[in-house]
């Protein structure tokens, strides 16, 4: 399983590099406590996917999900911890999808999984979560204490340690293996926010599969 560390003390040198095996459970401290509130939750998450979090307000969401501001604040305490909760949903989406990646049985090195990201990304199914990504990410870059703290970096951290698990144990603690898995998470985000933009998958789809080749060096 991938790294679940404090990522402001990550180390910084690639010779340190290590994968870890926790479960993403451990990283969810935000988990609903009671069926009701797990309702909820995933009913603002189906909301928030299509609408985004912008100008987000309890009174509409509530009204949107079949509940009120009363009760969400009964069961999340407060506007804050229900976007938090919100927020940890969101990537527990995306651990999730790592995992699947690193199940799949035909993946089996770095170029491979470089592919099958891709696909994932760039299936029209993934595209509301995709956006919501990008706006949270987004704002964790301009909003960097509180609410979206560390949540673009866990990001970046999340999808370098599933490629850091496809290189050899020699290759992952280089400063060339940590440059390769870098150059590939850039141009996968890179495609996606193209992708994500203007919806043309051939074009982008091309580029990622005329580049990996480049990037990647595969025995």
């Amino acid at each position: 399983m991938v790294s679940r560390t404090n990522w402001s003390s990550r180390p910084s040198s690639s010779k340190a590099y290590e994968i870890s095996k926790s479960p993403p459970s451990e990283v969810n401290s935000h988990r609903p406590s009671s069926p009701r509130q797990e309702e909820l939750l995933e009913l603002a998450y189906a909301h928030i996917l299509v609408h985004g979090l912008t100008d987000l307000s309890l009174r509409p969401l509530a009204a949107a999900i079949g509940s009120s501001p009363r009760v969400l604040l009964f069961l999340f305490k407060s506007k804050e911890d229900l976007l938090r909760a919100l927020l940890e949903r969101a990537r527990r989406d995306e651990l999730a999808a790592i995992e699947s990646i690193r199940r799949d049985q035909g993946v089996l090195n770095l170029r491979q999984v470089a592919l099958s990201v891709w696909e994932w990304l760039s299936d029209p199914v993934h595209r509301d979560l995709l956006s919501l990504w990008v706006e949270t990410y987004a704002r964790s870059l301009v909003q960097p204490d509180g609410l979206w703290a560390e949540f673009a970096s866990r990001t970046v951290y999340d999808w370098l340690d599933l490629f850091a698990s496809y290189q050899s144990p020699a290759r992952r603690r280089s400063r060339s293996g940590e440059a390769e898995r870098t150059a590939t998470l850039a141009l996968l985000r890179g495609a996606m926010l193209d992708l994500l933009a203007t919806g043309e998958v051939a074009r982008v789809t091309g580029a990622v599969t005329s580049q990996l080749p480049t990037l990647i060096r595969v025995k």
